[in-house]
């Protein structure tokens, strides 16, 4: 997988050299590569940024820089390169041939206005065969470069919460270590992604290492028992119970086939559990109403 990052702050991009992530692109898992916007701007000042037409608060990223990047990330694509042929140079015809066919590198543009970043999206542009990142600053990029990008790249806005980043290396970092570590190979146990949260539609189930006591607090005797069947089935159904306390909307988004016999009885058990609680606490609430006007009756 070959991935393109433009920013005019590659330093934030440094932690793509530790740990796994490091290790990865040092065994040729995936091809990183970080370009300075700012290498595009031919100014004394090497300015990227200017201020918006029609007013208002804030800079916005000049269109030039950003269209001399992406030609640049454009003319390394192996997506397009393929297209030419393994041993024929790249040229603007066979460029322009081979995105006319829909043959497109994919481009992400961090924004809060875009699609949701979520783990399935994740699996899906980890079959990527190569993937540009463009982080914004300031208001934005000028919208025409998004337009003209249309014609080269297939842009995709996505969005990694509903709230607002001082730019969006941040964002990036988020999904390329999402991404990254589902390429084959780029993990150090390949059984940790079958296991993690959101793989399987459910929360990870709790986990303990050594000792078995600690600060007056037990591991679960079922973890020490040696009994793998009932140690699979526990981790099941505290997976179960962690999503449907911590993340009720995956439980009831659930497709009825991911769920067994014993998880149905769980499941039953649960929601029993759960309007009782509601009960409760609506009369507590009725309680409560009722004394605070009582209150202001004797006033």
């Amino acid at each position: 997988m070959r991935i393109d990052v433009i920013s005019i702050f590659p330093d934030y991009l440094a932690p793509l050299e530790l740990s796994l992530l490091g290790k990865a692109r040092q065994e040729g898992l995936v091809d990183v590569q970080i370009h300075n916007l700012r290498d595009f701007a031919f100014d004394r000042h090497k300015t990227v940024d200017d201020t918006p037409y029609g007013g208002g608060a804030g800079m916005v990223m000049k269109a030039e820089p950003w269209g001399l990047a992406l030609d640049r990330v454009l003319a390394q694509s192996p997506v397009l390169q393929s297209s030419a042929g393994a041993d024929q140079p790249q040229d603007d015809a066979a460029a322009a041939s081979a995105r006319a066919e829909g043959e497109k590198p994919l481009l992400i543009v961090p924004s809060p206005a875009g699609t949701v970043f979520n783990q399935q999206l994740a699996y899906e542009l980890a079959q990527e065969e190569h993937i540009a990142f463009a982080p914004a600053r300031y208001e934005g990029i000028d919208e025409r470069v998004l337009d003209w990008s249309e014609e080269s790249f297939r842009v995709m806005p996505v969005s990694i919460g509903d709230y607002v980043l001082y730019g969006g290396e941040v964002a990036v970092m988020v999904m390329l270590e999402a991404i990254i570590r589902l390429i084959p190979g780029a993990m150090g146990n390949p059984e940790s992604l079958a296991e993690e949260s959101h793989t399987g539609g459910l929360l990870e189930y709790p986990v303990y290492t050594k000792p078995a006591q600690w600060r007056g607090r037990e591991v679960p005797e079922i973890l020490l028992s040696g009994n793998h069947g009932a140690i699979a089935r526990w981790r099941r159904d505290e997976q179960i119970k962690r999503t449907f306390s911590r993340r009720y909307d995956m439980i009831a988004s659930a497709s009825d086939e991911m769920w067994d016999k014993k998880d149905r009885k769980l499941l039953i058990e649960l929601r029993t559990e759960r309007k009782k609680q509601l009960r409760a606490a609506k009369q507590a609430q009725q309680l409560q109403q009722e004394e605070e006007n009582q209150q202001e009756q004797a006033r």
